[in-house]
């Protein structure tokens, strides 16, 4: 399987049968699957989507937006949650193509990639439980 390191960019090969051993990327030795959401720009965003063996869900946010702010600590409880899902951030302000190429109108949004194509999009808050739910209802964990 296929991990991008959400910090330098490398992709990982990674034997299925070893994503419970805590990878660590081998250019930068960062885990490659902590329990936290990490920030995707519009640099890298395309290049993690496209080469993510694992599912992504990515909150478009903004920093003055009260229900981002309110909803961040549920995604980041629904990431450790969910180990064989990814959880991104964009920030639309500072990744607005990023933004206006999903077409995100409000925010928060909720995108799930998989196979590097969006595979459903959730506008609005959410608490934790939901998210799960959410996520569970489009991809197999």
């Amino acid at each position: 399987m296929h991990l991008v390191c959400p910090h330098c960019g490398t992709i990982n090969r990674v034997p299925d049968e070893r994503l419970g051993d805590g990878p660590v990327c081998g250019t930068c030795k960062t885990r490659l699957l902590a329990p936290e959401p990490f920030a995707l720009t519009d640099a890298t965003f395309s290049k993690f989507i496209a080469n993510s063996g694992l599912p992504v869900v990515v909150d478009f946010w903004a920093a003055w937006c009260g229900p981002c702010k309110m909803m961040a600590p549920h995604f980041a409880e629904a990431a450790k949650q969910m180990p064989r899902v990814r959880f991104a951030k964009v920030d639309t302000e500072a990744a607005s193509q990023t933004a206006a190429r999903f077409a995100v109108r409000s925010i928060p949004t909720l995108i799930i990639f998989s196979g590097g194509q969006a595979v459903a999009q959730q506008p609005g808050a959410m608490q934790a439980a939901d998210i799960v739910r959410w996520v569970q209802s489009h991809v197999s964990t």
